[in-house]
This record gives structure tokens, C-alpha cells and sequence, in this order.
């Protein structure tokens, strides 16, 4: 019987199955800030996991997520995962990539780069602390996309790649296919796109191979970052509260999220003796995902030498 997973699989090159936002005409006049804010809640569309039946799962660890994923990284052992063939949107983990192509290509670390118009958003029409004009080397540029999700940050890296943003993009498809990710798709380098689409699995793949450079796990684990625009000092912190956790033990991560996503992470950490990855998609709830991992964490605590569990969606 096929899965709702793998019904997923087929929106992956394109968004074939994207999900559309609702919005209704209302009379601000009439309505007070918070009567606005519950209209604005209402109509949000649903995450393609919602879509997907993927959160109808029940899990015994009562995850919030609709895709989870926990491999030993030395073994590739699984030892929990939950409908981790679905292909969904995923947000700013796309910037892993975008990072790991730009250190492989061998590009001038400290080749300063600007900000243009080039780099706003036209996707969410969100905005930016890295205003236009900003010049910075490109190490500081990969250090607050992978840190603090930076998105001017991470499109002035893929743009600023030899033959531009198209190159670029086509430089991080080839490097998925290279490493076997075969649900994975970018369109572009910061994941503000529902079209960049991966699943769990393919995730992990990402992870174990990032995880092996080190500029990566520094980035991306940094709980803070100053970087000097004109005469200003300028303070970024981490998207991922758990790097400054004296319970974690972490290796390299990535936050995401657009609506479409839902609340994404994922992670390198060291726990119960072992090396781990974990991956996190569509999580619901602001704090949902920092809880499926501290959920994920406790369990492997309490059962270090726990069988794998694997649960997916079956229509």
C-alpha cells in the first residue's frame, strides 16, 4: 500500500503539490490588533506536512515534528525515524548547502562582497539587518547565513559564485546528486523558496558531509558574532537556543522555517556515547522543534541501547 510519504515524493522538483495562502479582505478600522492578529492565524496555510496527513502519526515520544530522523553517524544506524521519505520544503537548511558549495569551490574567504539590490527578497518580501550597500568579506557572510540564517547574506554568496546565481544553484543540485540525495532539489541559496525540497533521509547524507569541514561546524555553532559595517559593530546570535545548552553537545546545526516548512532543524550532536544526526521537519509550535530534540535526547538517555522505531503515514 503506498504511503502518504512517498505521495509527497512527487511535489519535490517543482512543488507540484504547493500549498496556496489564504487571505481575506477585513476592516481594520473595525477590528482591534488582536481580533487582526487571529484573522491573520486563521488564514494561514496549512505546511505541506499538514497537507501530506504526515502529522495524523503517532509517535511514542509524541513529536511534534511530521518528519523525524536519528542516525548514528559512524554506523548509519536509524534509530528512530518517522515518515522519513517524505520530500518537503526546507527552508533555511538550504544554506548548508549553499555554504558547503562555496568552500568547495575554493572561493577567496576574505574577497569582500556587497549587498545589493540583487539580494532582498522578492520570494517572502521579508527584510534584513544587512542593509544595501553592506560590504563584508565572504567568511563573515557564510558565518551569519549559517548562524543566524542571514538570507541577503546567503544570496550574495550563491550570486557572487563564478557564472552567477544560475551556476550556483546548478552547483548545489550537482553536489546533492553526488552525494546520493535523490528526493533533493534547490532553486535557490536560501531556502525562502518552497521549491527547495528535501526528505529526512537526504538530510542526514547533508549533515554527515558537512560535518567533516570544519569552517561548517565552527559557523554554524557559534552562539554569537560581531561584524564591523562602516564604523559599527554589529551583534548576530544563533537561530538554535541548544548551542548554548550545557546538555548538548553539538557538532553542526541548521534552523529553518517558512510557512510552508514549518519550524526545521538539524544537527550533529554527541549523546548516550555516540555520535548522532538528527533531523527535524515541519515541527508546529514556535519551541516545537528545541522540544522534539530534548525529547529525542532524554529518550536516548533513559535507553541508550534503544531498537530503531520507524513509523510512516499509510493511507
Amino acid at each position: 500500500m503506498a504511503t502518504q510519504a512517498e505521495a509527497a515524493t512527487s511535489a519535490k522538483a517543482g512543488g507540484k503539490a504547493s500549498a496556496q495562502s489564504v487571505v481575506r479582505k477585513s476592516k481594520p478600522a473595525t477590528r482591534t490588533p488582536r481580533k487582526a492578529a487571529v484573522v491573520a492565524a486563521a488564514a494561514a496555510a496549512p505546511t505541506f506536512g499538514q497537507l501530506y496527513g504526515l502529522h495524523s502519526v503517532d509517535d511514542p515520544l509524541d513529536l511534534k515534528s511530521s518528519v523525524a530522523l536519528v542516525m548514528d553517524q559512524d554506523t548509519n544506524e536509524v534509530l528512530f525515524s518517522k515518515n522519513p521519505q517524505a520530500v518537503l520544503p526546507i527552508a533555511s537548511i538550504t544554506k548548508l548547502m549553499t555554504a558547503l558549495v562555496v568552500v568547495e569551490a575554493g572561493l577567496p574567504l576574505d574577497e569582500k562582497l556587497t549587498i545589493t539590490d540583487a539580494d532582498k527578497d522578492t520570494e517572502k518580501g521579508t527584510g534584513s539587518r544587512l542593509a544595501i550597500g553592506t560590504t563584508l568579506p565572504r567568511s563573515e557572510l557564510m558565518h551569519l547565513a549559517l548562524m543566524a540564517s542571514e538570507n541577503r547574506a546567503a544570496h550574495a554568496l550563491g550570486r557572487n559564485y563564478p557564472g552567477g546565481l544560475d551556476a550556483f544553484v546548478a552547483a548545489m543540485n550537482a553536489k546533492a546528486r553526488s552525494l546520493g540525495m535523490e528526493d533533493t532539489h534547490y532553486v535557490e541559496p536560501t531556502g525562502l523558496s518552497s521549491r527547495n525540497q528535501s526528505s529526512a533521509k537526504d538530510l542526514a547524507a547533508l549533515v554527515k558531509v558537512a560535518h567533516e569541514v570544519p569552517l561548517l561546524r565552527e559557523y554554524s555553532t557559534s552562539k554569537a558574532h560581531s561584524v564591523t559595517v562602516g564604523r559599527r559593530q554589529m551583534a548576530f546570535r544563533s537561530t538554535n537556543g541548544l548551542v548554548s545548552s550545557r546538555d548538548w553537545d553539538i557538532g553542526l546545526q541548521k534552523t529553518g522555517f517558512i510557512n510552508e516548512a514549518g519550524k526545521c532543524l538539524v544537527m550533529q550532536a554527541q549523546m548516550a556515547g555516540r555520535k548522532l544526526i538528527m533531523v527535524f521537519l515541519d515541527s508546529t509550535g514556535k519551541y516545537a522543534r528545541i522540544g522534539d530534540a530534548e525529547r529525542i535526547r532524554k529518550w536516548l538517555a533513559t535507553n541508550p541501547t534503544a531498537a530503531a522505531t520507524s513509523l510512516s503515514k499509510v493511507e
